[in-house]
């Protein structure tokens, strides 16, 4: 998997640039397909850990040459994304600041993990980006009680803000249950709702907080006032009251406000000026070698091979100027 993917990311570089690869990365179906020509069944629940693992490794030692980056990872790896990527801006000259990159990197997951509330944690973030400072994220969550996991496509190229319909693609196998979609276009009135809400004292807040609790709200949001603690929300809170938010994008900045405390926000913004949040969810192939688990049939190593060696040798003959075989693959493609 390693040596394929290396091949293929070489081939579209080579054809098309490095930013190409990042805008096929975050596109869901592309990035699906690729799994599957890697050797994964559709709907593995391994298939983004393990393509993303297989594409770090696979770039090790040829960033300089392909002038593409990939840091972060599955689980603890993921906690080190912003040491990666400050260790690739002291190695290589990077046309952006990697303090940009690492924000971008830790914006991208506090939205998914804060702003879009649908019942998946993050356990997996990957951060790709280009010599040039162009990036992509492709982050994953998990569902503890379906036990099934929903991917979150990002790209730089093509969010105007990271707090309105910044992704390109969200994947789920099964809509949410419960969805608080802070980051949908409908929700702006209550994103700057709840971002000046954030500038107000701590103490009126878990006010009118324990006032929701005494009231019977509408269905949808029975269990989740039920969960919040008021003294609890109150210490955040005073993150934020200190901090003195502008937006909702400084809001999500604030180190401590996570879900809890911005689903408040959401519900006193609702009830004390009507404003409500949306709860839209965002969430919208072939066997070219076979399946890791034998279906539709065992993956062929005899072919896996070959098209490992026919990829790596059409693009080393194309940087000698021989792009007959590259150009074949684009006749095929078309």
């Amino acid at each position: 998997m390693t040596k394929l993917s290396r091949e293929i990311t070489r081939c579209i570089v080579e054809e098309h640039g490095p930013r190409e690869m990042l805008a096929r990365l975050s596109d869901p179906w592309w990035f699906q397909a690729f799994g599957c020509v890697l050797g994964f069944d559709w709907h593995s629940s391994g298939v983004t850990t393990t393509v993303c693992g297989a594409l770090k490794q696979a770039l090790r030692g040829t960033e300089a040459d392909l002038g593409l980056f990939v840091a972060g990872g599955k689980g603890k790896t993921s906690r080190r994304t912003p040491d990666d990527i400050a260790a690739y801006g002291e190695r290589f000259s990077i046309g952006r600041d990697p303090a940009e990159l690492i924000y971008a990197s830790r914006m991208s997951a506090k939205v998914d993990n804060t702003a879009v509330q649908d019942g998946y944690q993050l356990y997996h973030h990957t951060f790709i980006f280009t010599r040039d400072g162009d990036w992509a994220v492709v982050q994953q969550g998990m569902n503890d009680e379906n036990r099934m996991a929903r991917r979150y496509h990002w790209l730089s190229d093509a969010m105007d803000s990271f707090v309105c319909e910044p992704h390109t693609g969200v994947c789920a196998q099964a809509p949410a249950q419960q969805m608080l979609n802070m980051v949908a276009r409908e929700s702006e009135a209550a994103r700057q709702t709840t971002a000046a809400l954030s500038n107000e004292n701590p103490e009126r807040l878990a006010r009118e907080v324990e006032r929701m609790q005494a009231l019977t709200l509408p269905r949808h949001h029975e269990v989740l006032v039920a969960e919040l603690r008021p003294e609890s929300l109150k210490r955040i809170w005073l993150k934020s009251y200190e901090r003195q938010p502008q937006d909702f994008q400084q809001l999500l900045e604030v180190r401590g406000v996570g879900p809890t405390a911005v689903r408040a926000l959401a519900l006193i913004a609702e009830l004390i000026y009507g404003v409500a949040a949306s709860v839209r969810d965002p969430a919208k192939f072939s066997f070219a070698h076979g399946g890791k688990d034998g279906y539709p049939y065992p993956v062929d190593r005899d072919t896996y091979d070959r098209s490992i060696e026919m990829l790596r040798e059409a693009v080393n003959r194309a940087r000698l100027g021989d792009r007959e075989k590259l150009e074949a693959l684009r006749r095929l493609a078309g």
